[in-house]
């Protein structure tokens, strides 16, 4: 019998509900510049591919000069790194579904465009920091997703063939860039119709994802 595969994870829209916080450091940073706040939607149309973007996005929505962007992105990242948890939650059943795939040999994995110093702030402020064996930030690597590149690395360093779990396009092209099996979560932060991109399986309560897991075929 082949060994469970790994299972790795995005993070923001996957495992947390990190937008609250997200459009906080986005507002503090816009009332610091005299600006009009951003609602929740319009921060979340502009998030998955990590800060620089998310900043870039936010600025030309706000015509702030391009010539800001690193000054600007160090800022975010500095002011969203001191607070990633203060109204951050993780998503129903998702603590007790990952401790049980460890326990029944799944290794696991993480592979974020969230940079490190937040990521680790997070996992440790909700308690998940000790569930995975690997973990891939923003900029553990020169590449970000969508390219293939962290996800590879995290693969390369769990050792077992693996399927990847995200909620958006750019965790879809991000497996199918890699080659993998990809298992969208239907709550998280999607912009694009789900007739866009390749999935393997949907699922939307990670009470039901280990079930899902077993039902599928061996991974290769």
């Amino acid at each position: 019998m082949s060994p469970p595969p790994a299972l790795i994870f995005d993070l923001d829209g996957t495992l947390i509900d990190s937008l609250p916080d997200l459009a906080a450091a986005v507002n503090r940073l816009l009332a610091a510049e005299g600006l009009a706040p951003m609602a929740r939607a319009e921060v979340q149309s502009y998030v998955g591919d990590g800060a620089p973007a998310l900043v870039h996005r936010v600025m030309a929505a706000r015509g702030l000069a391009a010539e800001r962007h690193a000054d600007l992105t160090t800022r975010l990242v500095a002011d969203y790194s001191a607070l990633p948890a203060e109204l951050t939650t993780v998503y129903p059943h998702v603590f007790e579904t990952l401790t049980n795939l460890r326990q029944h040999g799944h290794p696991l994995g993480l592979c974020t465009n969230k940079p490190g110093a937040a990521t680790g702030a997070v996992l440790s402020a909700l308690g998940l920091a000790l569930l995975f064996d690997v973990v891939i930030s923003g900029d553990s690597l020169p590449e970000r997703k969508p390219h293939p590149a962290p996800l590879l690395a995290a693969i390369d360093r769990l050792g077992a063939p693996a399927i990847f779990v995200g909620d958006s396009e750019v965790d879809a092209r991000t497996a199918e860039a890699a080659g993998l099996p990809f298992f969208l979560f239907t709550k998280g932060y999607l912009r694009v119709p789900l007739s866009e991109i390749s999935v393997t399986a949907t699922f939307d309560d990670f009470a039901d994802f280990r079930e899902l897991i077993a039902t599928l075929p061996a991974t290769p």
